[in-house]
């Protein structure tokens, strides 16, 4: 699963790779948990893709309550394309969820120790993610929200844990955001590619299990 990550990219940095016009100024972030908001880019409602900043939990828009977002953080791709909580935005509202790394957590003899895992060339990416919009029956606020989907890990880190997020690769991008394509074996193929660039992993501190902590320093190797 994944359950902590990070992005630190500028907004210039956003609108360069990931090519979208509007981006606000970004505020460092090194250790992104569930229910906060976080970045994503997503097809605009008027052609393009957009940028926007979304909570982390799917809460599916027949929700009654939101929080069971709470429980739907990642979004598993043996099932995303069937469970009723995501098929529908599997089919209309996808998202690309930015990220610089993300960590995972390895049994160890002495608890659990995490590791921070990023791209060779330390250029941001994107996990392959869903969106969704609920509104609350009683005051009408709407909610968006999204959720992480996750695979089978890599073999180059799979001893750390056994599953990760599915990062995609650049050329998948556009089909992965168009509203256009609902074609499921399209689809999950671009979630069984795998991406196209090389991943590392290092220990780090497990000051990075407390949710408060921020800083450069969590992503450190030890």
């Amino acid at each position: 699963m994944c359950g902590r990550y990070a992005f630190f990219s500028p907004a210039e940095a956003v609108k360069r790779v990931f090519r979208v016009e509007r981006v606000p100024d970004l505020e460092p972030r090194y250790n992104i948990a569930p229910t906060q908001d976080v970045p994503v880019v997503r097809a605009g409602r008027e052609g393009g893709r957009e940028f926007a900043m979304l909570h982390w939990g799917l809460v599916p828009f027949w929700a009654k309550e939101p929080t069971i977002g709470n429980r739907m953080i990642n979004a598993r791709v043996e099932s995303v394309a069937d469970k009723p909580a995501y098929r529908d935005a599997f089919k209309k509202r996808r998202c690309l969820v930015l990220a610089s790394g993300w960590y995972e957590w390895q049994l160890a003899a002495d608890g659990k120790q995490p590791w921070f895992i990023r791209r060779q060339d330390a250029q941001p990416f994107a996990f392959a993610g869903l969106w969704e919009s609920w509104t609350d029956r009683e005051d009408g606020i709407e909610l968006e929200s999204c959720t992480i989907v996750t695979g089978t890990a890599a073999q180059a880190i799979h001893d750390i844990h056994p599953r990760m997020p599915i990062p995609l690769a650049g050329s998948a991008w556009d089909d992965w955001l168009a509203t256009c394509q609902s074609d499921r074996e399209t689809l999950l193929a671009l979630l069984l590619s795998g991406p196209h660039e090389t991943f590392e992993a290092w220990p780090v501190s497990r000051a990075v299990n407390a949710p408060k902590n921020q800083g450069p320093q969590l992503t450190e190797r030890i």
